[in-house]
């Protein structure tokens, strides 16, 4: 529908006091990314030219939120808690600026797809002035229902309104809904608030838009996709059902995933070809895999990107800035961070590696950390090409090893190092020949706890 406009409104002023939480409903996440997040991508993905966003008084928390995700955005405040239609014409600025299609969602419904907008928003385009989005759950007690005539939408009834023959409808309301522009603010202005809330319920457009003679209509979709978030719980059920879409679509992708079940993805989570993920594995935000990894169980990943042929852990942690080039191998309990690791090198066991630089086919031995922080600033560590860091090193940043230097083992660096030679920084070895037979046979003469 490119060649139509498209303004998407989009609900953020709930509180969701059964969250039970300071922070903001919408700004809760799933699968890494707030739902507000994950409702705003899928308008995007949809076509959406123009983006509004309603929030409630005093939440510049989620207005900034907005701003971050999509920086042209408008945003309006609801002072007042006057309804869903109420909410709608909080944002009429950008109402009056025109578009061909309106689409109305909420930001606590994290899970709508692209296609289901497109879905929702297709009958306007042949003719529809309203549209509704509807599915039917395990259990209809409290949803309204989506009253039907063939083809043709008649009524969104609540509940408490309807008669029994409209109770047995399974057909119920998801609250999305589509307009066409030309008649958006028309029907909006027109709803009223006799109800017993005195509120104005966007439900409402579909009655008046067929009493002016227009067109109304139903779409429909999977439960689980407009399934609401209201509670942790269903915070919990909606990364339950996010996580087994992205474990899908990375394994139709091309990735194999030993246990799907125990591996934790974001949504903007990369997986190449061929990459194998082994079991309990966790990956944060702004990871990308390249083809043929191998992740070995007990990892995780946030902001780090990896090329073709690495391998990771056991129990590795790469946190926000690893770059580890192609064929690198990072082993258990090694942790990475704002460190670039080229081509072939190697930091197999128990080390720390943090705003540092290591070069191709560098290796750098088990319990070497690089002494990045002195309490007040971050410092950097360059290793060069074909360097070799012995056991238990500590190099004290800032600091440069050369390209193919040796560092010996047990050594703590604080001078560069430069190419080609060997650092040995460590006190002298001192052996005294019978000192333990003679201190056994002394304790064993006076018998006791130890002074001192």
């Amino acid at each position: 529908m490119s060649d139509r406009s498209l303004l998407v409104v989009v609900l953020a002023a709930g509180e969701g006091t059964r969250m039970a939480s300071r922070l903001p409903k919408v700004l809760h996440k799933v699968a890494g990314r707030t739902m507000l997040h994950h409702v705003l991508a899928a308008t995007r993905a949809a076509g959406a030219t123009r983006t509004a966003v309603v929030v409630g008084p005093g939440r510049e928390d989620v207005a900034a939120e907005v701003r971050r995700i999509v920086p042209d955005a408008e945003v309006f405040e609801q002072t007042e808690r006057l309804g869903t239609a109420h909410a709608v014409l909080a944002a009429r600025a950008a109402l009056e600026k025109g578009a061909d299609d309106v689409l109305v969602l909420y930001a606590d419904t994290p899970l709508v797809r692209p296609e289901t907008l497109g879905l929702l928003r297709a009958p306007l385009k042949a003719g529809a002035a309203v549209a509704a989005l509807g599915f039917e759950p395990a259990d209809p007690t409290g949803y309204g229902r989506l009253v039907t005539a063939g083809d043709e939408l008649v009524a969104i009834r609540e509940e408490k309104d309807a008669s029994p023959a409209e109770r047995a409808v399974r057909f119920c309301n998801a609250g999305l809904m589509a307009l066409a522009g030309a008649h958006a603010i028309g029907i909006l202005e027109r709803i009223g608030n006799a109800n017993a809330k005195g509120e104005y319920y966007l439900t409402d457009a579909v009655e008046i838009a067929r009493a002016d003679g227009l067109s109304a209509v139903a779409a429909r979709a999977d439960a689980d996709e407009v399934a609401g978030v209201n509670s942790r719980v269903q915070l919990a059920e909606a990364e339950a059902i996010l996580q087994r879409r992205l474990r899908l679509a990375a394994m139709a992708g091309g990735a194999t995933l030993v246990a799907p079940e125990t591996v934790f993805l974001c949504a903007d989570t990369v997986l190449g070809r061929d990459v194998i993920v082994e079991p309990h594995v966790v990956f944060g935000p702004g990871v990308s895999i390249g083809d043929d990894v191998v992740i070995h169980s007990f990892c995780h990943l946030e902001g780090a990107r990896l090329e073709s042929g690495v391998t990771i852990g056991p129990y590795a942690r790469l946190r926000p800035g690893t770059q580890l080039d192609s064929g690198v191998r990072i082993g258990n309990f090694v942790e990475t961070k704002a460190a670039h690791i080229e081509s072939g090198a190697k930091v197999n066991h128990l080390s720390y590696v943090g705003d540092a630089h290591v070069g191709a086919d560098a290796n750098l031995g088990a319990g070497t950390i690089t002494c990045n922080y002195d309490g007040f600033g971050k410092y950097r560590t360059e290793i060069g090409a074909g360097a070799f860091i012995g056991v238990n090193s500590a190099l004290v940043a800032p600091v440069t090893i050369g390209k193919g230097a040796f560092v010996g083992t047990g050594a703590v660096i604080t001078s560069d190092v430069p190419d080609d030679a060997l650092a040995i920084a460590r006190s002298r070895q001192v052996v005294k020949e019978g000192w333990a037979r003679e201190f056994r046979a002394a304790r064993a003469k006076s018998p006791g706890k130890p002074k001192g």
